[in-house]
């Protein structure tokens, strides 16, 4: 069975993003079926794919998948228009896609929003099974941010969301909420399956070379973030708490914030400004370096703003990885994840927007090592148990290819 699957932000292990996408792909392969992947240029992937684009469009075959790349560059840092352009020019050059190719099932996954379009065409003008994965509530999660504040472009988003929905014979959320919110659009729940985010056990299990930031010592308790720097992150809280460690004159406790994002140059200004010297900023580094990394960090810092349409609707690869690398969790929202950290003793679960709070787990951290080991040790247990990608990855495959039978 051959899959044709949209992804705009496609990327393999040696970019810095997620790569639920591609994992996902090669099982597809493991399991006889073949896969054509379309994507545009993110700013934080590699598709592995080196020749020039010839009329905005290369292709080439990466670990066995097809890929179609259209060069349209895209990175946190754009603005609203600028991406909002991106995501409709990948929209209608995808569509072409969906109308010409050779396939038998059509498999879009967002963000953007926008990817369910060339779904939406295959299902309706050539009567192609689709399904289609939700990793974002869209337009509840950008309504909430306040990102976009227009009601007309709400009121179509709202349409679009529902076409998706009702279009695909199938629909895959990554958390519990996504799930509820696809149900509330009026999906039947037969037709969903929640599949969240995997644990890549083999990359943390690794024996990479540890190494830490110049700046951070070896004796010091490393908590480190790695992901987007972004308004949905928001990270003026390890800021915040990091100020509150320097009042109590714990310079023994740094913060590394691993990535890149639109919000990155405010926090290093405002980190300069306020004299925040207990914070580390780097670049992003792929997977084979982050493992690497969290072999040497002591704790994964789980941070979003205080957004209700976070606690249950967001999957956040970043939780996996730390778990699957045996780090425990500072979580500073409520929601499914930190329910999860409470119930399996592995990590802090802190109330939103409490600096102090968010200091008090960091010391109790540095001073209890030996705790801090088992809660690793306990969260890579939960990594093995229930969310191992291989099994996560068998269960989505055998969801995608059953739209056809």
């Amino acid at each position: 069975m051959n899959i044709l699957y949209f992804h705009q932000h496609f990327s393999t292990p040696s970019g810095s993003t997620g790569i639920r996408s591609y994992e996902m792909a090669k099982c597809l392969i493991h399991h006889g079926h073949s896969v054509t992947m379309v994507c545009g240029s993110y700013g934080g992937g590699q598709t592995g794919i080196e020749s020039e684009f010839i009329k905005g469009r290369r292709e080439g075959i990466v670990d066995g998948i097809r890929i179609i790349e259209f060069d349209l560059s895209y990175a946190n840092a754009d603005g609203l228009v600028k991406r909002s352009f991106t995501f409709a020019k990948f929209a209608f050059k995808s569509v072409g896609l969906a109308l010409t190719e050779k396939y038998d099932v059509a498999f879009a996954t967002t963000t953007p929003l926008t990817a369910g379009i060339p779904g939406i065409f295959a299902r309706w003008l050539r009567g192609k099974p689709f399904v289609f994965e939700v990793r974002d509530l869209w337009p509840e999660l950008p309504k909430q941010m306040g990102v976009i504040k227009n009601p007309i472009i709400l009121g179509l988003m709202s349409v679009l969301e529902w076409a998706s929905y009702r279009s695909a014979h199938r629909c895959i959320g990554l958390s519990p909420g996504i799930v509820e919110g696809i149900k509330k659009r009026g999906v039947s729940p037969e037709k969903i399956v929640m599949v969240p985010n995997g644990c890549d056990l083999d990359i943390f299990s690794s024996n990479t070379e540890a190494w830490r930031p110049e700046g951070v010592f070896s004796t010091d308790l490393m908590a480190i973030f790695t992901g987007t720097h972004g308004m949905a992150n928001g990270l003026d809280a390890a800021l915040n708490a990091a100020k509150v460690l320097q009042i109590r004159q714990r310079n023994d406790i740094k913060l590394v914030l691993v990535g890149q994002g639109k919000l990155k140059p405010e926090l290093i200004r405002r980190a300069i400004d306020e004299k925040i010297e207990n914070v580390i900023f780097h670049d992003p580094v792929n997977k084979a370096k982050l493992a690497g990394l969290m072999s040497s960090a002591d704790v994964g810092m789980q941070l979003l703003a205080n957004i209700p349409a976070f606690y249950y609707g967001t999957s956040p690869n970043k939780f996996f990885d730390y778990i699957s690398a045996g780090l425990p969790v500072i979580n500073n929202y409520p929601g499914w994840l930190a329910g999860m950290i409470e119930d399996k003793q592995c990590g802090f679960a802190i109330e939103p927007d409490n600096a102090e709070a968010f200091a008090d787990a960091l010391i109790k951290a540095a001073e209890d090592r030996v705790e801090l080991v088992l809660m690793g040790e306990k969260g890579r247990k939960l990594a093995v148990d229930s969310f191992n990608r291989q099994n996560l990855a068998d269960k989505w495959v055998a969801w995608v290819v059953g739209a056809k039978q």
